[in-house]
């Protein structure tokens, strides 16, 4: 038992060569618990069908040695042809045969849209009809549930990215009834989606990327729901529960909506909101103050604001004073992050700006990307100017949370002024406040100096 576990810790080719050390280990590694293989993700390399063909044989030869005894997980991550189809069946009979408790298929090459592998569901079940799964994975698979699908009892976590669904889904998962985590992630197929209330475990629920046209959900448990995509309706049943939220509207006016589009989020006390693509002509939008539309639990807000106007014109664009309207809505509010990136567009908003309501529970601020354009000036000083328990507003040049690194080049030019404008507005706010230091803006450059 003891060599087994120190088996199962190690990479699976250092397991196998270990068979070469004594006549008895030859056939040790055979119980290793956990087997995990990756190939080729990307179609068009050179040598793609090559290391394609290479994993394909080793995966077969693994299996086929197997003492099929323990398994615990199971993962494959190789991109492959409608053609080897063959091979995924044999895999998927391996695994319900040896009662594996962690399924992970990821068969997308990543530069492929089409997902031409199809997986039946019901050969991930044991002869009699059940499954051992508490997780699973799939990617880049057509796959039809139903309701008559029934051996999934066990099911806690189910992952489908990029994956293609014919046929009734509500259903299938309607016997899933153990399920705490459901993520959906670029799959089609689907119109509506609605998750039935036999789901009343589910936590963890997250919709990215779905083309549909409602999501509709009974979750008594749901403490965290995250919507990543196209403003669609979203109605939640009894989510009393809820705890964190996770808003990403895309399209016009997707800050504002985020706010005012899922009214059962507002018991929260943890909230991520992304607007994409900001309209340019858009008005600002007041949101209601009344007590009936505002987040009085909210406590954490991270907020990520892609504003679209050209370089010459983004000290003019003020779109990113939207955000002062949704401070109005979370009246205890206690930190906020906000991250403002600012993508080449044309056009100028034309939107006046207006003030924005105390706040007596607001005690930290980061901002990042901040250029000292005229609408951030705007919103750090309404901010300083109206949060009275402020203890700390940090500013940072630097655009956190991107993937686009070159926005963050040339920093040195800009941070003399940044810089600049912290310690004046930290002296301003430092004398109105009668000594309370409001703004560090000045301690934030990680760029070079402080």
């Amino acid at each position: 038992d003891v060599q087994a576990v120190i088996m199962s810790l190690l990479p699976l080719k250092e397991a196998v060569r270990t068979s070469i050390v004594s006549t008895s280990w030859r056939m040790l590694w055979t119980f290793r618990c956990n087997l995990s293989f990756k190939g080729p993700r990307y179609l068009h390399e050179n040598d793609t069908k090559i290391q394609q063909a290479k994993c394909i044989e080793t995966v077969n030869c693994v299996i086929q040695q197997h003492s099929r005894i323990g398994i615990n997980k199971f993962s494959i991550r190789c991109g492959l042809f409608e053609e080897d189809s063959v091979h995924l069946d044999r895999w998927i009979r391996f695994a319900a045969s040896s009662k594996a408790k962690i399924i992970h298929l990821d068969l997308r090459f990543k530069d492929v849209f089409e997902e031409v592998n199809h997986l039946h569901l019901e050969a991930l079940l044991d002869a009699q009809g059940s499954s051992f799964l508490r997780s699973l994975f799939l990617g880049g698979v057509v796959i039809k549930p139903h309701s008559a699908i029934c051996g999934f009892t066990i099911l806690r976590r189910l992952v489908l990215q990029s994956v293609t669904i014919s046929g009734d889904f509500t259903g299938f998962l309607a016997n899933c009834a153990a399920l705490e985590d459901l993520e959906m992630i670029e799959c089609s197929g689907l119109t509506n989606l609605i998750i039935p209330q036999q789901l009343d475990k589910l936590q963890h629920l997250l919709i990215d990327g779905m083309e549909v046209e409602m999501v509709e959900f009974y979750a008594a448990d749901l403490s965290h729901f995250e919507y990543k995509g196209q403003v669609v309706p979203i109605v939640h049943h009894g989510c009393s529960k809820l705890k964190k939220a996770t808003i990403m509207f895309s399209g016009k006016k997707g800050l504002a909506k985020a706010f005012t589009a899922v009214p059962s989020i507002l018991p929260v006390k943890i909230l991520n909101v992304r607007s994409v693509a900001l309209s340019k002509y858009s008005q600002l939008q007041k949101l209601p103050t009344r007590p009936d539309g505002m987040f009085m639990h909210l406590r954490h807000m991270t907020c990520r604001i892609i504003v679209h106007s050209r370089p010459q014109e983004a000290n003019y664009d003020i779109e990113v004073l939207q955000l002062a309207y949704c401070l109005d809505a979370a009246p205890q509010l206690e930190t906020l992050q906000l991250n403002m990136f600012y993508v080449s567009s044309s056009g100028v908003s034309s939107a006046e700006v207006v003030g924005m309501r105390r706040h007596d529970h607001l005690k930290a601020v980061f901002m990042s990307g901040f250029r000292c354009y005229k609408a951030q000036i705007k919103l750090a000083c309404c901010i300083l100017g109206n949060a009275s328990v402020l203890e700390k507003l940090t500013i940072e040049p630097r655009i956190t949370g991107t993937r686009y690194l070159g926005d963050n080049t040339d920093l040195h030019k800009i941070l003399p002024g940044v810089c600049e404008w912290a310690q004046l507005t930290s002296e301003r706010f430092e004398k109105k406040a009668g000594g309370k230091t409001t703004a560090t803006g000045s301690k934030t450059n990680r760029a070079g100096g402080k």
